[in-house]
């Protein structure tokens, strides 16, 4: 098949302007992120302990009273469980770590669910808090459960809060988008969008719905800062999309004789909605406790009925 002239010097054209723009994109990229290489500072006053060989930072409350552990999903800290931890500490001791990866815990690999575990576990003997419940709010399920695998003699129970503790679902996009996005564009459009408070809010809105407090510069700060720490980025594109562990793994939790829950947002679309029974009869736990108008992050939106969940599986 012979191409015309015509069409050959158009294809030139395009590839000439394809070059130009991927030459324009690229000093671009190369000069915001020398720009931008500054790093966030950790804020101050925060508290730290070695967990799992892990410099893991953690916050309390309370003074008395049953251990209750909380573990976060991924994007998410210590932080995100402040109302409810609040509310809990009323008659319980209440502690929430940040996972390596997230927060401002030391950045060290793999990020998977058995090491996040292993931390998870380093955590509770380095404050001596053998026999507490464990609560995990999204992929944070899957580290409670595999704590609780490991190591069920250490454990009082254990609540899945908006996650089934799966290893596919929700995130299985961002391990294919690590393979096709490149330095120097993918460090840029993260910051781009790290830096963006629109982006933030965005996200925030999605996932926590019209019953989340409006996010102020200091709440988009909270939000934002863990993701602009050194190590941070690189963390971010070691890991992988979905943490959790296997059905059968998930399902041998029923075999331990722990107390367990299924605490889930009525109007989580992170999930299916048959996802909250499936989980609660694959672990052994009772029906499901589903909080009306509540989506993913229902411990922001509804912190009361979920530490009311959380607290009737402790015991008051």
């Amino acid at each position: 098949m012979t191409i015309r002239p015509g069409l050959r010097r158009w294809a030139r054209r395009l590839a000439v302007v394809f070059l130009a723009l991927l030459l324009a994109g690229t000093c671009f990229s190369l000069g915001y992120n020398a720009a931008t290489s500054g790093r966030a500072r950790e804020p101050a006053g925060m508290e730290f302990v070695q967990a799992g060989g892990i410099r893991t930072r953690y916050r309390h409350w309370g003074a008395q009273g049953p251990p209750i552990v909380l573990v976060h999903g991924a994007a998410e800290s210590a932080d995100t469980w402040e109302d409810v931890a609040a509310l809990l500490a009323v008659r319980h001791r209440v502690f929430a770590l940040d996972l390596t990866g997230w927060g401002y815990s030391e950045r060290r690999g793999p990020y998977d669910t058995a090491h996040q575990a292993a931390q998870l576990l380093g955590f509770l003997g380095a404050l001596r808090l053998d026999g507490a419940l464990l609560a995990g709010h999204s992929s944070g399920a899957g580290v409670v459960a595999a704590a609780a695998l490991e190591a069920p003699s250490r454990v009082g129970g254990v609540v899945f809060l908006d996650g089934d503790a799966l290893d596919t679902g929700a995130g299985a996009g961002a391990d294919r988008l690590r393979f096709v996005l490149r330095d120097p564009y993918r460090t840029t459009l993260l910051r781009l969008a790290v830096r963006s408070d629109w982006v933030i809010r965005t996200i925030y809105g999605a996932q926590c719905g019209p019953s989340c407090p409006r996010l102020d510069r200091e709440g988009v700060d909270r939000w934002r800062r863990p993701l602009q720490v050194t190590g941070a980025e690189r963390a971010l594109w070691a890991m992988r999309g979905v943490i959790g562990l296997p059905a059968s793994r998930v399902a041998a939790l029923a075999e331990l004789g722990l107390r367990t829950s299924v605490v889930f947002g009525a109007e989580d679309d992170v999930f299916s909605p048959s996802s909250p029974h499936e989980t609660a009869r694959r672990i052994g736990a009772p029906p499901p406790v589903l909080i009306p108008g509540a989506r993913h992050l229902s411990l922001v939106s509804h912190p009361r009925p979920v530490a009311d969940a959380i607290g009737a599986v402790a015991g008051r």
